[in-house]
């Protein structure tokens, strides 16, 4: 059996978890609902956003729903790939720019 199965995501969308906690499981759909509203970004928009989050915290689950989302939306295979290179490239900064930290330890450590 895999960890993550499409038929758990099939769970969540029929909002299974929300039989354990109704009023919070409300709360939450009603935010998710609102953020994902058109705006003054597009549901285009929007779903490249998810798209690139669900990449950069590693989530399965929302990596296909938005891959299935943006693609819903009008996007193309390279605005998906972009979309996830973008997320890459502010991860793999994030790492480097917390190097800094290890340079500090690094400068005091060395006298």
């Amino acid at each position: 059996m895999a960890y993550y199965e499409h038929k758990d995501l099939e769970a969540f969308g029929k909002g299974e978890l929300g039989e354990m906690d109704p009023e919070l499981w409300n709360k939450f759909m009603s935010y998710y609902g609102d953020v994902f509203a058109e705006g003054a970004l597009t549901t285009r928009e929007k779903n490249l956003i998810a798209l690139a989050v669900a990449h950069a915290v590693h989530c399965p689950y929302c990596i296909e729903a938005y891959t299935d989302a943006s693609l819903g939306s009008g996007c193309s295979r390279e605005q998906l790939m972009e979309a996830v290179h973008v997320a890459s490239s502010i991860t793999g900064g994030a790492v480097l720019a917390h190097a800094t930290q290890m340079k500090k330890l690094v400068d005091q450590l060395e006298f």
